[in-house]
């Protein structure tokens, strides 16, 4: 059965399930450098290039979590701002490495063991720009 392409449109959002949902608005604000345009009890959302990052408050809290799906963050300058994440209180997962060539991919993991994904856009800006 071959789906219609009208029926998947995209990325559209990354929610990540924090104990403390006004804690966590705090410190995504900070490491992100943007704050929320949407600030509800039940859900934060920030935009972040266009994508949206939204926060949803877990009902059991957890920072034990699975890493089976990831999304990645396209940063410009994957050293500086994978350490800005550690400055800001994140986790260190994986370090910045390569995975072909020019392109580097990171991981943290935020105060309440979610991880968060980096990709160097390099890259991208060199091939496709």
């Amino acid at each position: 059965m071959k789906m219609e392409k009208t029926k998947i449109l995209g990325l559209r959002t990354t929610a990540y399930k924090v104990g403390n949902i006004d804690k966590a608005k705090v410190w995504y604000a900070k490491a992100f450098g943007i704050e929320p345009y949407w600030d509800e009890p039940f859900y934060v959302g920030f935009n972040i290039g266009g994508y949206e990052l939204g926060l949803l408050s877990a009902e059991n809290p957890t920072t034990e979590k699975t890493e089976s799906v990831l999304t990645y963050w396209g940063v410009n300058d994957i050293e500086k701002v994978y350490n800005h994440f550690l400055e800001s209180g994140a986790i260190e997962n994986e370090k910045p490495y390569s995975v072909g060539g020019e392109l580097m991919v990171a991981t943290v993991k935020d105060p309440w063991g979610n991880v968060i994904g980096l990709e160097s856009e390099l890259l991208f800006l060199n091939v496709y720009c």
